[in-house]
């Protein structure tokens, strides 16, 4: 396994200056996979990560940032396109980055919930499937998987289970789409983590290692024998990523609820994450 960060511990959004000052940082820390969000289509000079993340020996992946114009199930036809000509921008920065997995709630815009039918919410699973199945072939052409992530029913009301996301993914059928799972949410929605991992099986393209508060894993209640156990019977191999987050960016500590320190610094989270991730899995 690949044992990774996202750069949102320490900041949001990524720049140039950031870029270069994080890089060596990750690597200094002792991990082999740092994970770039993709917030602002630009943001940073992909070219240049590209050549940090090479110097460093690092691997690479990205996360989608699916904002209120970026959905691809919206009720509106221009939400929708924005959120497809979004992804296959992502999917153009991996290319230029050298990253292969793209992960993330690629359906829907974070925060937004609503109550569906039985009726609404197959046809919403009908034009995700569509729209994915076209993302799909993009993202194969170009050498990328995206990984698509179950968030807790706080942050949507669409896919919040391992289920789900296979029901969606079988349905595309290709292997540019997969399942990235996330501890955070699964430790909500999942009546056993163990059992969304086993069955997500050979789906599971990618792993976010997170504590039940966001805090460093390891440090919380997260039934982590589970995760161990399942990850070794499906033969997981993939990275794994710490993701959380800072209370002193207001705009991600807003939309994360992230309200207080989670750790002595963002530094000691990471490290003390890395720690025990490599000896509950390594």
């Amino acid at each position: 396994m690949k044992f990774g960060v996202n750069t949102w511990v320490w900041t949001a959004p990524l720049t140039n200056k950031t870029l270069e000052e994080l890089v060596p940082k990750v690597a200094a820390l002792g991990f082999d996979w740092i994970e770039f969000p993709l917030e602002n289509i630009g943001g940073f000079d992909y070219g240049h990560a590209a050549e940090l993340v090479a110097e460093y020996d690092l691997g690479v992946s990205t996360c989608a940032a699916m904002g209120p114009d970026r959905d691809l199930i919206h009720p509106e036809k221009a939400v929708r396109d924005n959120g497809m000509a979004y992804i296959r921008q992502c999917i153009d920065a991996n290319r230029v980055i050298g990253a292969t997995n793209l992960v993330g709630p690629i359906y829907s815009a974070v925060g937004r919930t609503w109550q569906a039918s039985a009726e609404e919410r197959a046809r919403d699973v009908d034009l995700l499937v569509m729209n994915l199945s076209e993302l799909a072939a993009y993202a194969g052409d170009n050498g990328v998987v995206m990984g698509i992530e179950p968030l807790n029913r706080f942050e949507t009301s669409f896919i919040n289970l391992a289920a789900q996301a296979i029901e969606v993914v079988d349905r595309v059928d290709h292997p540019a789409c997969q399942i990235m799972l996330d501890t955070f949410h699964m430790n909500i929605e999942e009546k056993s983590l163990g059992a969304a991992i086993r069955a997500t099986g050979s789906r599971l393209c990618h792993l976010h290692a997170c504590e039940n508060d966001r805090g460093a894993p390891g440090s919380g209640n997260v039934a982590w024998d589970e995760v161990q156990s399942a990850l070794g019977d499906i033969g997981y191999d993939g990275p794994v990523v710490i993701e959380s987050f800072t209370s002193d960016v207001q705009s991600i500590a807003k939309a994360a609820a992230i309200w207080r320190s989670l750790a002595g610094s963002q530094d000691e989270l990471a490290a003390d994450g890395l720690k025990f991730l490599r000896g509950l899995l390594a």
